[in-house]
């Protein structure tokens, strides 16, 4: 490993920070894009939601595999890999021409672009811990929090802003295609990856690690088959059993089976013993729950906000924005507050509070306010906020510090998962529903008026039944905090 005297922590910090910039833009910018890409590539809501869904499963996946990279190459080396892989799933996907035959290259891109994030943002973590001394971590970490954290925010409504108009910046004009949205992430990249070979440090050493090749097969098999059934429920139905049943039964298997391996291996690919602990467990459990429900809504509400009330991308970004800003200002507060009371009393107030504000969602019509809308939305992600780090905290806290990178690679593993898994399903449901309760093609010919009528509830139900199944995962971890232990003072 190389002095500390020879690089400049936080210069390197910086190179880190502006690549991750674009990473957190990639993760978060499609959500008001979608019915912009439904109307481009000629596609349904479940296709188009591919480009989140596979992008999160690959993102969780490469968790625990780049825990294995970060300690067999030399992380210079890594970092310009993942900034060469995220120029090309980028370019692929910006590139891709406008047909329905043609989106499995958007898609490809997307989960090329996902295997580079997946190695940047753990990177970013592990780099911190190395360079920075105890003491000095938390300003680290705090610059970290703020460009990762602030992306939910920025996303969605830079997204908006792209395809509202043109915009001339600095005598270029940016057009309000949809491709335009991927311009300043790629011109980031580009930058990071010119910078890179020359302010980049090797901050690490190198460990001869094995990898376990079977159990990579295994998880991505298994997370790839189990993710593809629920995205063919929209077009085939629940009852389909060579793409639906099959696909979700085998997954499921091939995950059973990786989970038997790592409890078989000396040094495990996922260390799925720290789930015998039930004081990590529990909390875990609790936190996918509150994940699943907030993307439950999230990934769902700008599609409604546009297609159902006719916002423009711009209007539905912002709706948005004001709960990501609240759930931003609402974590330290979580954090001071969780001090003083414990993670049962926060996850019980946390919970309610998110249960109470997605239960309007569930009667949402066309005709309710965009503001009512709004506050909701800030209400649901203060409830996120208020449960997020409480839950993180006290799942890490009950393993032992040398089980800390275990347990952190399944948490965040599981969570990355659960989310690609939720928006997979949610989208499949509602497109599912929309085509059920769609009218006749002949109703169109004799009565229009009607036909629109009956199209726009079928869609409402569709969207309505994602509401509900939000909420129930909301009563879900409120339920699950009973079987949590209260936290005194004296025990923290």
């Amino acid at each position: 490993m190389e002095a500390k005297t020879s690089y400049n922590r936080w210069v390197i910090l910086g190179v880190l920070m502006i690549a991750a910039m674009s990473g957190a833009l990639m993760q978060t910018s499609l959500g008001t894009a979608l019915p912009t890409l439904m109307t481009a590539f000629h596609i349904d809501l479940a296709t188009a939601q591919q480009a989140t869904t596979w992008f999160l499963l690959v993102n969780g996946m490469m968790i625990p595999l780049t825990a294995y990279l970060a300690n067999r190459i030399k992380n210079k080396v890594l970092h310009m890999i993942a900034y060469s892989l995220l120029l090309i799933g980028v370019g692929m996907s910006m590139l891709t021409p406008e047909q329905s035959d043609m989106w499995w290259i958007f898609v490809a891109g997307r989960i090329i672009a996902a295997m580079a994030v997946g190695i940047m943002m753990p990177m970013l973590q592990v780099l911190i811990i190395n360079m920075f001394k105890k003491e000095e971590r938390g300003a680290a970490m705090g610059l970290m929090g703020l460009v990762v954290g602030m992306s939910p925010a920025i996303g969605p409504t830079l997204t908006g802003w792209i395809l509202e108009k043109n915009h001339t910046i600095l005598g270029m004009t940016l057009s309000n295609s949809w491709r335009s949205i991927f311009v300043i992430p790629f011109i980031i990249i580009v930058l990071a990856t010119i910078a890179a070979p020359f302010l980049l440090k090797n901050v690490m050493e190198k460990k001869k690690l094995k990898l376990d090749f079977l159990s990579l097969v295994l998880s991505v098999a298994g997370f790839g088959l189990f993710l593809w059934g629920f995205t063919n429920v929209a077009a085939d139905g629940w009852g389909d059993f060579a793409r639906v049943i099959a696909p979700i039964g085998a997954g499921v298997l091939l995950l059973v089976a990786f989970a038997w391996r790592q409890l078989k291996l000396p040094v495990p690919f996922l260390d799925v013993r720290v789930f015998a602990k039930k004081e990590f467990t529990i909390p875990t459990v609790a936190l996918l729950l509150a994940t699943m429900a907030m993307y439950g809504v999230e990934m769902m509400l700008p599609t409604y906000l546009q297609n159902i009330r006719g916002l423009s991308a711009l209007d539905s970004g912002i709706t948005l924005m004001w709960g990501a800003l609240f759930m931003g200002l609402m974590s330290p507060v979580a954090g001071i507050l969780y001090n003083k009371v414990g993670v049962k009393a926060m996850s019980f107030f946390g919970f309610g509070i998110l249960a109470l504000g997605t239960v309007p969602y569930v009667f949402l019509n066309t005709t309710t306010p965009t503001v009512v809308i709004s506050v909701l939305y800030a209400i649901r992600m203060a409830g996120i906020a208020i449960v997020m780090m409480p839950l993180t905290t006290t799942a890490m806290s009950a393993l032992p510090d040398e089980k800390a990178a275990d347990g952190t690679a399944a948490n965040n593993t599981l969570r990355q998962v659960s989310s690609s898994v939720v928006v997979a399903l949610l989208t499949s449901v509602v497109q599912n529903v929309i085509n059920n309760n769609t009218p006749s093609a002949s109703l169109k010919a004799t009565d229009p008026i009607q036909y629109a009528s009956q199209a726009l509830n079928a869609s409402m139900d569709g969207f309505q039944t994602a509401f509900l199944i939000s909420l129930v995962f909301a009563i879900l971890g409120f339920i699950f905090v009973f079987f949590m232990k209260g936290q005194t003072k004296e025990e923290k």
